[in-house]
């Protein structure tokens, strides 16, 4: 299906009326609806190394990144996720890097800028960037804005738009990208270095 045939959905993700930072998300009430849909994250300073030339731009910065609430349902008829923009957005926000692979993107990529390191934490089975989350959720308030559309079905949309522009840090879907391999190896490396330091 064609972008042309999302036009008004696409406006709103790629000519948005608004963005919103991490305060204005985690106030109450929350301004991001609770309902499925697509989210475009809009980074004004990206991590080190990404490449930004090419990638849609508006006057918040460079959209890097695509998400969606909720994943398309199982094809084995079990039930799908309640997830929902409100919840996903919140979490990426303010979560940790298990539940939110953009927060494990974006701190592997800033592992050395930041000084953070992802460890095992809990029982060794889960990956976190432990107590510096907080420093992560720190950039993120500071560089991250996001913008978001309602849609019943938006896996649809969020295929179109990974195969139809440059995201670097989506890695699903998106082998095509010239920073899928880079990004790839900085989460494995992470991954690694986090199984040879004790637990959190």
């Amino acid at each position: 299906m064609p972008l042309s045939e999302h036009a008004d959905e696409l406006a709103s993700l790629l000519e948005p009326a608004a963005v919103l930072t991490r305060a204005e998300v985690l106030t109450w009430p929350c301004p991001v609806p609770a309902v499925s849909g697509v989210y475009a994250w809009y980074f004004d300073q990206a991590p080190p190394r990404v490449p930004v030339q090419g990638c849609h731009h508006t006057a918040a910065g460079a959209l890097l990144y695509v998400g969606i609430s909720p994943k398309a349902p199982p094809k084995d008829g079990r039930a799908g996720s309640r997830q929902t923009l409100r919840s996903r957005i919140r979490y990426h926000f303010r979560g940790n890097a298990y539940g939110s692979t953009l927060r494990l993107s974006l701190g592997s990529l800033l592992s050395q800028q930041l000084g953070i390191q992802l460890r095992r934490v809990g029982t060794g089975q889960r990956m976190t960037f432990a107590h510096d989350e907080a420093v992560l959720s720190d950039w993120m308030a500071r560089h991250a804005r996001v913008c978001w559309v309602a849609t019943p079905t938006p896996w649809l949309l969020e295929s179109q738009l990974i195969h139809n522009l440059l995201l670097p840090l989506n890695l699903d879907q998106n082998k095509h990208s010239g920073f899928h391999a880079e990004l790839t190896v900085a989460r494995a490396h992470q991954r690694a270095r986090a199984r040879e330091l004790p637990i959190s």
